[in-house]
């Protein structure tokens, strides 16, 4: 569906382009962003493999298990239905903490195998648990104390000051997973 969405807007901006002669300024922007992004992603590869390598370091190591007991009470409250023996908390813990830090990228094999465990529990598997729904809410607002990637955007293109984006970030998230968590707890406690 988003391929579709993307599409839509890509031949929307051609055609726009296109109507009013502007087509050497289409050429212009596809060679000049092609080549942005290219530049865009090797300045971030680093960043994202020291990150993500960090995290797999944390995870063999038993760090990532420590964090999820000191977490797993609270997250008891918010996946009822998930048993507390489960490795979906563990994941769950893992993608968080990832998610904290502005490190989408590397939370995301966590969310991934998160949602792995999770179906493996699911008793009817063509429909996503509460588990699975609380989960998608959380990892799509969590809180971001640290928006490593944000940051690091900024920095590469040239900003003052690329930090102060923290407040905003944090504020943000934190509204949105508020909001999020109280509409999915809504949304339980109506579907049952």
């Amino acid at each position: 569906m988003i391929n579709k969405i993307w599409g839509i807007f890509i031949l929307v901006g051609i055609l726009f382009t296109l109507f009013f002669g502007e087509i050497s300024s289409l050429n212009d922007t596809i060679l000049t962003s092609a080549s942005t992004g290219v530049n865009m992603v090797l300045e971030l590869l680093p960043i994202l493999v020291l990150w993500s390598g960090l995290m797999k370091i944390a995870e063999k190591s038993g760090v990532l298990e420590n964090i999820s007991r000191v977490f797993r009470p609270l997250l008891s409250k918010l996946f009822p239905s998930i048993r507390r023996d489960s490795k979906a908390l563990g994941y769950i813990t893992s993608n968080i903490v990832a998610n904290a830090l502005g490190l989408g990228s590397a939370a995301t094999p966590f969310g991934l195998k998160a949602m792995e465990e999770m179906q493996k529990e699911n008793q009817d598997k063509k429909q996503a648990s509460d588990g699975m729904i609380t989960f998608l809410v959380l990892n799509t607002s969590g809180v971001t104390i640290i928006p490593t990637t944000v940051i690091a955007l900024r920095l590469m293109h040239g900003s003052a000051n690329p930090e102060e984006i923290i407040l905003p970030a944090i504020l943000a998230t934190l509204c949105s997973s508020v909001a999020g968590l109280t509409l999915d707890y809504f949304r339980r406690r109506k579907r049952k």
